[in-house]
């Protein structure tokens, strides 16, 4: 990277993802310079165009010394910067500007892109456990059966046409007949044997619907800073099944219903039969078997003072 005339440690790295923001980079790139200028700090804005260019940049940020890396996307986008900064004490800033946003809600980040700003340039830093699958780390939620389906069902193309509602019109085809599989599941050395739909692994506390005011917490006790995975197992029979399950999470009900399991661990090994879809912070990433673990604190987030 060239040399600049402020030193890079007071410097920010604004990492945009050029689909962000109904997908007009230019407008975009002119109000973060706009909000970033005001506030009176040196910053570099570059555009990732995709997944691994987003993971390079923020690494290479985080290994040249810069103050923080700004994330200005979904929680893709996010995700990736965290990646790129595991372990080197270089914070993430949050701009959600993309179609679920879950760390932006964890975290109480503002929806605007001015107040964003401010937390990114005036905000205090959290240290958060990473999880890591199959050696590479997520922030949120990886996931194998019912949820990847959804996911994978919601097309990119469809997701900037219709925003949130592509993963609903994603659900529906496939939670009329959830998928099942029979799972066997190592936790900690112990064992579960489970025919179900979906497995989540949860590093984060809550989940929203994008624009609809609907909040809920995915298991009973996840929390970014445990050391721990949450584990949350769901074999519904057929959609009325599926839609009281959803409404008993939604009460925080969590304990009643034998056809949900939850607990905690630090190390989970799936294996399913037959192979489940595989997600990764809402994106489809092969299938089972899978290795999940916790990499404790091993990330940093700029959250409101």
């Amino acid at each position: 990277m060239p040399d600049f005339p402020y030193p890079r440690s007071e410097r920010f790295l604004v990492l945009v993802n050029p689909k962000a923001s109904g997908g007009l980079p230019a407008a975009l790139r002119r109000r973060l310079g706009g909000a970033f200028a005001a506030r009176g700090v040196p910053f570099d804005i570059v555009e990732a165009e995709n997944a691994t260019a987003a993971l390079e940049l923020a690494r290479a940020a985080a290994h040249g010394g810069f103050k923080a890396v700004v994330a200005v996307g979904g929680d893709g986008t996010i995700g990736q910067a965290l990646k790129g900064t595991a372990g080197t004490g270089v914070p993430v800033a949050i701009l959600p500007f993309g179609t679920g946003n879950q760390l932006a809600l964890n975290f109480d980040i503002p929806s605007s892109l001015e107040d964003s700003v401010r937390v990114a340039v005036e905000g205090r830093v959290e240290r958060v456990d990473l999880g890591l699958i199959n050696g590479d780390h997520f922030a949120l939620i990886a996931g194998a059966g019912l949820d990847a389906e959804v996911m994978a069902a919601a097309t990119t193309e469809l997701k900037s046409r219709i925003g949130f509602a592509a993963y609903l019109v994603g659900g529906l085809k496939h939670i009329v007949t959830p998928p099942s599989a029979d799972l066997r599941i190592e936790a900690d050395g112990q064992e579960v044997t489970v025919r179900a739909s979906m497995v989540l692994l949860a590093n984060v506390g809550q989940l929203g619907a994008g624009p609809l005011p609907i909040e809920m917490s995915v298991a009973p006790m996840v929390s970014f800073q445990d050391g721990l995975i949450d584990v949350a197992i769901f074999a519904p029979k057929n959609l009325p099944d599926a839609a009281r399950m959803l409404w008993r999470v939604a009460r925080r009900e969590f304990v009643g219903n034998e056809r949900m399991i939850f607990f905690q661990a630090r190390n989970v090994t799936i294996e399913a039969d037959p192979p489940l879809a595989v997600q990764v912070d809402g994106e489809p990433t092969g299938v089972t078997p899978i290795e999940v673990s916790v990499e404790p604190l091993a990330g940093a987030i700029l959250v409101p003072r």
